[in-house]
Formats: structure tokens, sequence, C-alpha cells
């Protein structure tokens, strides 16, 4: 899955892919801002982390065992998602990068976004 997951990320409008080889993780981001990292937790399980409403994620930790409060990032705004746990698809982590590219794209400045929109 992890490379479905990579080239989901890439599809994202302006997104830029950079190997972070002290994190030994793919790092996705918008405008400079990260929006999603593809990496393995302490435990050696491999994971996405993306950005989520604090609510939202929350209420997902909850429901979901292969959701926990993101490794190594803001535990009130990052999700990480053990995407080898067959409780989770291909498809909705693909809404949770969806809605992570969704909340970053926005808080760039207008005029970066412009950029980016244009191509």
């Amino acid at each position: 899955m992890k490379e479905r997951l990579r080239e989901y990320c890439k599809a994202q409008t302006g997104c830029q892919e950079k190997f972070i080889k002290d994190w030994n993780a793919w790092n996705y981001t918008v405008g400079g801002k990260m929006f999603a990292i593809i990496g393995k937790d302490k435990e050696k399980r491999s994971i996405i982390s993306l950005k989520g409403d604090p609510e939202k994620s929350e209420t997902l930790r909850i429901e979901y065992e292969a959701i926990n409060p993101g490794y190594y990032l803001n535990k009130t705004h990052w999700n990480s998602i053990c995407y080898e746990n067959q409780e989770i698809t291909f498809e909705f982590i693909q809404h949770l990068i969806d809605e992570s590219y969704s909340l970053v794209f926005p808080s760039l400045p207008k005029k970066k976004q412009k950029e980016i929109q244009s191509g």
C-alpha cells in the first residue's frame, strides 16, 4: 500500500515529495507546509501521518485501533495511521489525505495558492 499512498500524495496539486534521511520517511508538502509523512513508528510499523481537525482526530482515535496521535508531531492536529492494519482501507486513507491537504492549502498565502493552482 505504501507506493499507492505515495502516488496519491504526489498527485495533490502543487505537492512536493522529499525523502528525509534522518527520519527515514517520505515528506509531502504544498507551498512549503507539510500535509503528509510516510514512514515507520518506534515499533517499526508502517504509518502515514496526516493533519486533521482536532475533534475529528480524537473521534478517529477512539473508533480505530490503527489511528493514534501523530508520531513525533503535534498530537492535537496530527494522526498517525498504521496502514498495515486490516481495518483501514486505502480509500479511507485517501479521504484522510484529502482532508489533510484541504486543511493545509487554505492556510497558505493567497498569492502562493494562486501560483500553485496556475501550475
